[in-house]
């Protein structure tokens, strides 16, 4: 009999998350009711934001952020090559031109350095981004001290895409609260820290900015008590081209009961964290870069293997071994740029040289709430195993 498999991802879904969910559906709204705004206002309150916006995933939350931001076609915007596509895709959907950053060596995040750097020669070719997306991968905070000070100084707006972050601090105060980020969004994708099922969130401290997301999400329609009292309670208004990327009140109850988990859910990862990092201490690879100034949300465990270990067995080989094993190992990200998509749009090989070289060498081992230690074990004796 084989080995049952861990997944490096997993939801926990307990019996107060499924009474909350059937509450709605044996209410009057399974959409557009209170249970939206009331999840809106626990998250902004949680992270010290003054508003939120929910939307049905992530990327729409990203798309919407941009278009508040006043993103459009001639436009530029810049990203980081190590994240999932969205992104980067987010500025194409609003016809913008799309370029990226390379990372750090250590924290895997978009490098300051190098974009002060492409920073300085963009000015002297009037080529400025309008938007810098800055994605905190794992759960780890970019350096947003430096990222605000340089779009100060050049004039971009902010994203903080930290899909992966909730629950994340940065100098000591919560990831999302807008010091220095124009919109921060969060996924809550089922194996991010919480979930909604699919569903995401944007945050800002800009009244303005929160009422055109919410608008731009339901269509573009805005119901005016002035224009209802002139035509009648039934009138509305499209205004401008919006979308259809409402959360539905299902998901928000969902959301709002792991809500109240989150300081369980981030304890847990980071003890798991703490103890990969005494397990693998010696074997051919890197563990995860701890930042002295933020506090991970931990959403992905990646590794990297040392020279010895990609000569031999191979990164390949040894993904390979722990999926015929029964772990779920997974590899964050394909640089963005190397993309089929993206280098038809001219992007080659030595574009972002780090981004490139950390793909070669990433692992994402397993790493959620309801991982045990004896899985755990298991996973590292396995890629101990592996790696021989």
């Amino acid at each position: 009999m084989s080995p049952s498999v861990i997944p490096y991802g997993r939801q926990d879904i307990r019996d107060e998350d499924v009474t909350a969910v059937e509450a709605v559906l044996r209410s009057d709204w399974l959409t557009q009711g209170p249970a939206v705004p009331r999840f809106e206002a626990a998250v902004a309150a949680r992270c010290g934001a003054t508003h939120a916006v929910a939307a049905n995933s992530a990327t729409s939350s990203l798309h919407l952020a941009c278009l508040a931001l006043g993103l459009k076609s001639g436009d530029r915007l810049w990203t980081t090559p190590n994240t999932f596509v969205a992104s980067a895709n987010c500025g194409r959907y609003c016809g913008a031109a799309l370029d990226f950053v390379d990372i750090d060596r250590d924290s895997l995040n978009l490098d300051p350095v190098a974009l002060a750097t492409k920073l300085e020669q963009a000015e002297k070719t009037d080529c400025l981004p309008r938007i810098v997306v800055a994605v905190d991968f794992a759960g780890q905070s970019c350096d947003m001290t430096a990222i605000r000070a340089l779009a100060d100084r050049y004039g971009f707006r902010v994203i903080e895409d930290a899909s992966h972050a909730i629950g994340a601090r940065y100098l000591s105060e919560p990831v999302g609260n807008g010091r220095h980020a124009d919109i921060t969004v969060f996924s809550f994708h089922p194996v991010k820290i919480i979930t909604t099922g699919e569903g995401g969130m944007a945050l800002c401290n800009d009244a303005g900015l929160a009422e055109r997301m919410a608008r731009l999400r339901g269509h573009g329609i805005q119901r005016d008590a002035a224009a209802q009292a002139a035509h009648g309670a039934w009138y509305y208004e499209q205004v401008e081209l919006g979308f259809n990327y409402r959360m539905t009140d299902m998901q928000a109850a969902l959301g709002g009961s792991q809500l109240a988990r989150l300081d369980e859910y981030i304890a847990a990862r980071r003890r798991l964290a703490d103890r990969y990092d005494r397990l693998l201490a010696d074997l051919p690879l890197k563990t995860p870069w701890r930042d002295p100034d933020a506090d991970s949300a931990w959403h992905l465990y990646v590794i990297r293997l040392d020279a010895a270990a990609l000569a031999k067995p191979g990164r390949r080989a040894v993904f390979e071994r722990l999926r015929a094993a029964g772990i779920g190992v997974n590899v964050h990200y394909i640089p963005v740029h190397l993309q089929p998509d993206y280098r038809r749009l001219g992007f080659a090989p030595g574009h972002c040289p780090v981004a490139e070289d950390y793909y070669t060498r990433a692992l994402t081992l397993p790493l959620y709430p309801g991982l045990t230690e004896a899985e755990q074990d298991r996973v590292v004796e396995a890629l101990r195993e592996a790696l021989a």
